[in-house]
């Protein structure tokens, strides 16, 4: 299914003694570029995320946002430096002594020395850590993927939409095209006979102008051209997969082809509709720029 580069995603579980919530934003980017903010401790989740995230979107700046809570403190252990409390008790004694200082010496005093105390963390168990992050990323990029798909979807409807509009202006210089042909030669005939008078007109001198003319204004193979591509613009919209760069592609081809066909126009009703093609052309292109 198509999909656009906008959405939005969240999740949250507790599991293992973890309260883990991810949220997730993406907008649109040339490529993939992805960017996440977590606690410096779960750095080396970083990596993992990124390729977590790449195996399912292919464009969009995605920014991730994770967060863990330990619900309570299970891996870390705190001991006495008896080696180092010792020499420090002895030192405030004989402070106490020399100085003639009154020896209030207590727990909570020597507790201030953080020195005192050996502070041991057990290692954090990486893969239990990511066996957690990853059940609630999954569910944050379904979330964001169903709202990416549903966005598409809109996206979808109105560049056919659009098309349709197109088709219908390329049909109208299709059959105005020759109007402007004849148009052309009778406006010849009528100048000749104006400067000449009622005297016979080379009919073959005639056809030789109205034939170059028409060459000249001819749209044919542009208006051929054009429609292949809306052709080729529809079948990858009903494709479903990640299409964005070739959409863009072809657009840009409509958009030459209709340059062209305004260049070669020769009446104002013509005119008019390449206005309205390169209009929607516009239009699409937008649209496009959002679809992954």
């Amino acid at each position: 299914m198509i999909r656009s580069m906008t959405g939005y995603g969240r999740a949250e579980l507790v599991i293992d003694h973890m309260s883990v919530s991810v949220e997730v934003k993406s907008v649109n980017h040339r490529f993939f570029e992805f960017s996440v903010r977590l606690p410096k401790i779960y750095s080396f989740l970083e990596d993992r995320l990124k390729n977590l995230f790449q195996s399912k979107v292919s464009r969009g700046k995605i920014d991730a946002f994770l967060n863990i809570d330990v619900a309570e403190i299970v891996n870390t252990k705190i001991a006495i430096n008896h080696s180092y409390a010792k020499g420090y008790v002895d030192a405030l004694k004989e402070l106490s002594k020399v100085y003639d200082i009154k020896d209030d010496i207590s727990v909570s005093t020597i507790a201030r020395n953080n020195d005192v105390f050996i502070i041991t963390k057990e290692l954090i168990d990486e893969d239990l850590v990511w066996n957690a992050v990853l059940q609630v990323a999954n569910s944050a990029i379904d979330a964001i993927i169903v709202m990416r798909e549903n966005e598409g979807t809109r996206l979808v409807n109105d560049v056919k939409s659009r098309i349709e509009e197109v088709l219908k202006c390329v049909a109208f210089v299709e059959t105005k095209s020759p109007e402007t042909v004849k148009a052309y030669r009778e406006k010849i005939e009528q100048k000749v006979r104006e400067l000449i008078g009622d005297v016979h007109v080379d009919e073959q001198r005639l056809i030789t102008e109205t034939a170059i003319f028409a060459d000249k204004v001819s749209v044919c193979e542009e208006t051929v051209r054009l429609r292949s591509h809306m052709e080729q613009l529809v079948e990858l919209l009903d494709s479903g997969d990640a299409v964005g760069r070739k959409l863009d592609f072809i657009v840009q081809e409509m958009n030459r082809e209709a340059n062209t066909i305004g260049s070669k126009c020769q009446d104002i009703e013509v005119s008019r509709a390449v206005v309205d093609i390169k209009s929607e052309i516009e239009k699409i292109r937008e649209q496009i720029q959002n679809i992954e």
